[in-house]
């Protein structure tokens, strides 16, 4: 636990409806803390738009909180549209579907239909995983503008989770320009060996990639004999979740797939 991350979370919990303005004094008090480390607090908070000073020596909270809540906001409506789809995604491959959003540099997934096939009793939501290891990562970091991808992998790095993980930056350049050229993305155990994955991205209502979903399982076939089948699946899919969200492609769709009847 970090102690110093508890006390600025403890201090902006301090404002509500009813107290949304407070002094260095009242913030001292109320938490129990020297003036001179609430101010340090206060500093910090104020120098990114967490905290804001207001009324000469009050403080309130910040405009960057109201950015968090809006990204909250996007995810939860992504996963609520997608969720269908990704369900029925999974009902017709019978393997593991998810859903991830760009964060940080990082895939953050946020919904999982996990396969009954699946061994290990565990559920990716919530883990935040490096973009260029996985399906869903690359197809998400192949469409972001150039230099937005240099300043992930110069910040992220390549590291390596297993011994086929992409970890030479012009390597990752030249799979990236295939996976622009096909749609999607492949993940040849590049996260997790014996798990392979096809990846699509999602859009927003701007046409900014800013997720992906991805099909997962433990048959080589799927990055192998079935791709031509299961890469028009979750093309499909990406392209009515990103619909959903309002994105309008400039031409109409390369992807008309409906979906067959699960299989009994």
């Amino acid at each position: 636990m970090n102690n110093s991350l508890l006390k600025a979370i403890d201090l902006m919990n301090l404002f509500s409806v009813s107290e949304p303005r407070l002094t260095l004094a009242e913030i001292s008090e109320r938490l129990d803390m020297p003036k001179s480390t609430v101010h340090n607090l206060l500093a910090t908070l104020l120098s990114r738009g967490y905290i804001e000073k207001v009324d000469r020596d009050h403080y309130a909270l910040g405009t960057a909180v109201i950015a968090l809540t809006q990204a909250v906001r996007v995810n939860v409506e992504l996963r609520d549209r997608a969720a269908p789809l990704l369900r029925e995604l999974a009902d017709t491959c019978r393997e593991s579907v998810y859903l991830t959003v760009l964060e940080g540099g990082h895939s953050l997934y946020i919904y999982a239909v996990e396969s009954p096939q699946r061994l290990l009793a565990r559920t990716a939501v919530g883990e935040r995983v490096p973009l260029h290891c996985t399906a869903n990562g690359k197809a998400t970091l192949a469409f972001l503008p150039r230099s937005e991808t240099d300043e992930i992998v110069n910040n992220v790095g390549l590291p390596a989770y297993t011994n086929r993980t992409i970890t030479d930056p012009a390597a990752l350049l030249r799979e990236l320009e295939q996976i622009r050229a096909q749609g999607y993305a492949l993940d040849r155990e590049e996260h997790e060996s014996g798990t392979f994955c096809i990846g699509a991205p999602i859009r927003n209502d701007r046409g900014r990639v800013f997720g992906a979903c991805s099909l997962s399982g433990s048959d080589p076939e799927i990055v192998q004999g079935r791709v031509p089948e299961l890469s028009s699946l979750v093309l499909f899919t990406a392209q009515e979740i990103s619909r959903r969200m309002g994105y309008v492609p400039a031409t109409p769709s390369a992807v008309a797939f409906r979906f067959r009847q699960p299989q009994k």
